[in-house]
């Protein structure tokens, strides 16, 4: 009988990074099994294309490399920590050093699954300055419990030599020494290896995005039931958002597609206000009272400049419906209650 083949099980999110670290790996002769871990916040973009999305990118990297991905939601329990990180927050409302830990946590299980032995990542030496700073990856390594389990092939001469390494299961010789920011090195690897169409540097998590976290720190104080969190997610990335005095959420639609996507996700639910003319819609998390009418309303014509002279709206929850086309103005600068804007 020959030997066991070596596994690895390579963390895949779906950008350049860990493209190449897998790919380097790969030309070892080491079988790769890689895991992507989903998330509602994620923004990777294809650099020539626009669809979003690291689940879609990392499912093309994929194919292209020949190896098997498997997904995996970060779930209810990453909304958890997002709200009450260990290691507390970045520049907005991201929990770099908890979610590694958390990736890693779930990784080293996974790995027992599939009879990896160690894990890759394309984590490069001070390239982010929350989780990839040297001190910062040692204490994610211990916290998960993955201490000489990972290898980072695109900084791995920075770091002492895992056991794989100093058995030669992992050659050290074809392994990078790769630090800080820049990414020419990797653009030019993509180059060599004819990888061409991956997601660019900007794209990532909403985390990171201080408008995202207003509205995050917003929804975080108003709910804390978080069983509907995906649906709750996405309408934080769409739309103007508000919050009145009396604790109303009203979202209002700023073009077509996101009044579309603001009606699918409602289900019926909560108010909608449309208009028999195109405009923008709002929804109203709260009562129809007149001063939450009054704000919506007054908001739809704001930012609708093509309103008639003499405007009908329509609101409607479930299948009541009513017609209204006279109410007060509301008093107040609207943006004084807008979440997510500079002021």
């Amino acid at each position: 009988m020959g030997e066991k083949k070596v596994k690895a099980l390579s963390l895949m999110s779906g950008g350049l990074d860990s493209t190449l670290a897998t790919k380097i790996i790969m030309d070892m002769g080491i079988e790769v099994i890689a895991v992507n871990f989903t998330s509602p916040f994620c923004t990777c973009t294809s650099r020539h294309k626009k669809e979003l999305g690291c689940k879609n990118e990392a499912l093309k990297i994929s194919r292209q490399l020949g190896v098997d991905v498997r997904l995996v939601p970060k779930g209810r329990d990453y909304i958890a920590l997002v709200r009450n990180p260990k290691f507390g927050y970045g520049s907005a409302i991201n929990p770099c050093i908890d979610c590694r830990i958390f990736m890693f946590r779930k990784a080293k299980e996974i790995m027992a699954e599939v009879g990896a032995s160690f894990i890759i990542t394309g984590e490069v030496l001070g390239q982010r300055p929350m989780s990839q700073r040297r001190d910062t990856i040692h204490k994610i390594e211990r916290e998960s419990g993955l201490e000489g389990l990972i290898i980072r092939p695109l900084s791995a001469t920075h770091f002492e030599p895992t056991v794989f390494e100093k058995e030669g299961i992992v050659d050290r010789n074809r392994l990078l020494s790769i630090e800080g920011r820049s990414r020419n090195i990797q653009i030019r690897l993509a180059e060599e290896y004819n990888i061409s169409d991956y997601p660019c540097p900007a794209g990532g998590c909403l985390l990171t995005d201080k408008r995202f976290a207003e509205k995050l720190r917003d929804y975080f104080e108003h709910n804390q039931d978080d069983d509907d969190y995906i649906r709750q997610m996405e309408y934080l990335k769409i739309g103007r958002h508000f919050r009145l005095r009396n604790g109303t959420k009203i979202i209002i639609g700023r073009d077509e597609a996101e009044n579309e996507r603001l009606i699918l996700l409602n289900r019926g639910e909560n108010y909608l206000v449309e208009s028999e003319f195109p405009g923008p819609v709002a929804l109203i998390f709260g009562e129809k009272s007149d001063e939450n009418l009054s704000f919506a309303l007054t908001a739809l014509k704001r930012f609708n400049r093509k309103t008639p002279e003499n405007p009908v709206y329509i609101v409607s929850r479930g299948t009541s419906k009513e017609e209204i086309s006279h109410i007060s103005e509301f008093a107040e600068e609207l943006t004084l209650y807008q979440i997510g804007i500079d002021r």
